[in-house]
C-alpha cells in the first residue's frame, strides 16, 4: 500500500495532550501550548489533557505514564525542556519510556530551523518516539519551533503515524 493510501485510510480526527515543560510559565502564559491546542481543535482533534508541570525528571516521566493511563491520547505533543541547559531536562524524563524512537523526527526538525535560525538550531535536542501505543513528540518550548514542528512534521504525519501503531 502507498504512503498516500495510508494516508487516506488514517484517522482523521485523533485524541491528544498537550504537556507544556516550563518552570516559570503557567496555563494562562503558555503561548506554545495554547498555540498547538488551538491548532488541533481547528484540525478537528479533541484535546483531552493540557498541563503546565516543572523541569523535573520524575514529574515530567509520572505525567507522561499517568496522560496515557487515564486519557489514552494516541498522542502527547510535549513542547519546552529540550535545550542543553542543566534545567532542561525533558529528553531524560522522556526517551527512556519510548519503546520505539522516531529516529528522523530530531534530524528533520533541525534541518527546518537551520533555515529558520541558522546554526542556533545545533541548540535543539527535539524527539520523537512511541511510549506504550502513544506517540510522543518533544519539540522546543518556543512559539517559533512549535509553529514549525506541528504545520511541516507533526499534524501532516500524526493520522498515518496513528494507524501504523494501531496496525501492530
Amino acid at each position: 500500500m502507498s504512503t498516500q493510501e495510508h494516508k487516506a485510510r488514517a484517522p482523521k480526527s485523533l485524541a491528544l495532550a498537550i504537556l507544556t515543560i516550563s518552570s516559570t510559565r503557567s496555563l494562562a502564559d503558555d503561548r506554545s501550548g495554547r498555540w498547538i491546542r488551538k491548532r488541533a481543535e481547528k484540525k478537528k482533534h479533541k484535546i483531552v489533557f493540557h498541563e503546565v508541570v516543572p523541569d523535573n525528571t520524575d514529574v515530567i516521566s509520572d505525567t507522561i505514564r499517568t496522560v496515557i493511563q487515564e486519557h489514552s491520547p494516541h498522542a502527547i505533543l510535549v513542547t519546552g525542556g529540550t535545550g542543553i541547559s542543566s534545567a532542561d531536562v525533558t529528553i531524560e524524563a522522556i526517551r527512556p519510556l519510548f519503546t520505539k524512537e522516531l529516529t528522523a523526527f530530531g534530524p528533520l526538525f533541525t534541518q527546518l530551523s537551520y533555515e529558520e535560525v541558522d546554526s542556533a538550531a545545533l541548540l535543539s535536542r527535539a524527539t520523537a518516539g512511541v511510549v506504550d501505543q502513544t506517540l510522543v513528540f518533544c519539540m522546543p518550548g518556543s512559539l517559533k519551533a512549535c509553529k514549525l514542528a506541528c504545520k511541516e512534521l507533526i499534524f501532516p504525519e500524526l493520522g498515518h503515524l496513528v494507524k501504523h501503531l494501531q496496525e501492530g
